[in-house]
């Protein structure tokens, strides 16, 4: 067997991975259904309908699906210059502690100022945390997965720390929470029922701006290129070092803006089960978009709609929710080994 690269990739092929992938991922997940005594064309139905069967349902497949599509968007920018950002909750979670801090109170500004006020320290928080991460990796080569996926760990604990010490709301009845946000800086409400808010808005805005910036920029161009070949990059005249930390500071805002989504758009405050791994997931997601900040939006949503129909068909058959985590993993898998086959020709002698 002799694998070798394809001298021209075509348009055809390069979309069909994904759905390909999907197709894959379903079908083998399909001996799971079977093995929980389920028929499989009736679970699927279930998941479907739960996440997309009625508009209550497809408000909160989009609502979950927001968080989603920035920390997918925040990996497929760090991943296209091959900084492997693997701190996207604990980036999310430092978006929600800055929300919290200055939209308790601290700050009075009306409406129209509060809200873009919140994403832009939440922002400046999740790029704030990937500082030293990324010049240990700039300056002194330590591995930025390790770095990163750590810092998630000390991050969660400092939450813990505040919520549970100074700043605990004492109206919570014990509960381990912050003070609400203001409610000059809670994201408006798209629908009048339901927890859809205006995130979403934000969210596709931001894959908008930041596919704009990877096709029509010099910096997106620097990006691409030390992603393609650092050595070639730096022959080239780019400062290799320089945009390695502005795709980090890049991909932590775009975390930070998860949690201030999550903190002002949904929950309202802060709390330790903000998230339930949305950092983590969002390396699925962009993966599954092959790192392109629009189809950031479509794998999200599909990913989104898993979950949220996966819930819905553990309460209506006997299938644990766990089958979710089994599919976008599943989902994962399928779309490496798709675009591999895409850009490589395997040859059996």
């Amino acid at each position: 067997m002799q694998i070798e690269p394809r001298a021209h990739v075509s348009l055809w092929r390069a979309g069909l991975a994904p759905v390909a992938a999907i197709a894959a991922s379903l079908l083998i997940g399909s001996g799971l259904i079977l093995w929980a005594g389920e028929p499989v064309l009736n679970a699927y139905g279930l998941l479907f309908k739960g996440a997309l069967g009625s508009s209550f349902a497809l408000k909160e497949t989009l609502t979950r699906s927001i968080p989603l599509i920035f920390t997918g968007l925040a990996a497929a920018v760090a991943f296209r210059a091959k900084f492997y950002n693997i701190g996207a909750e604990g980036q999310l979670y430092c978006g929600a502690l800055a929300a919290s801090f200055f939209g308790t109170g601290l700050i009075g500004l009306p409406p129209i100022l509060m809200v873009p006020f919140l994403m832009l320290v939440g922002a400046l928080a999740g790029g704030a945390i990937l500082i030293v991460p990324v010049l240990l990796k700039t300056h002194l080569k330590v591995d930025e997965v390790v770095t990163t996926l750590l810092l998630n760990f000390v991050i969660l604990l400092m939450v813990s720390y505040l919520i549970e010490g100074p700043w605990k709301d004492p109206m919570a009845l014990g509960w381990p929470q912050a003070a609400p946000i203001v409610d000059e800086g809670v994201f408006p409400k798209l629908l009048a029922r339901g927890r859809l808010h205006a995130g979403l808005i934000f969210a596709v805005v931001a894959a908008v701006l930041v596919w704009a910036l990877m096709r029509f920029t010099i910096w997106g161009y620097q990006i691409r290129a030390v992603g393609h070949n650092p050595s070639a990059a730096r022959f080239s005249g780019i400062n290799v070092e320089r945009t390695v930390v502005r795709t980090a500071l890049i991909s932590g805002g775009l975390a930070g803006l998860a949690g201030v989504s999550e903190v002002a758009g949904l929950k309202g405050y802060l709390t330790l089960d903000l998230s339930p791994g949305f950092g983590y997931t969002g390396i699925a997601v962009a993966m599954l978009a092959q790192l392109h900040p629009i189809g950031v939006i479509a794998s999200a949503l599909f990913l989104s709609a898993v979950y949220v129909g996966a819930d819905a068909m553990s309460r209506a058959a006997n299938i644990p929710t766990y089958i979710a985590d089994v599919l976008v993993g599943l989902s994962v898998l399928a779309i490496l080994v798709s675009v591999m086959l895409t850009r490589y020709r395997i040859h059996w002698r």
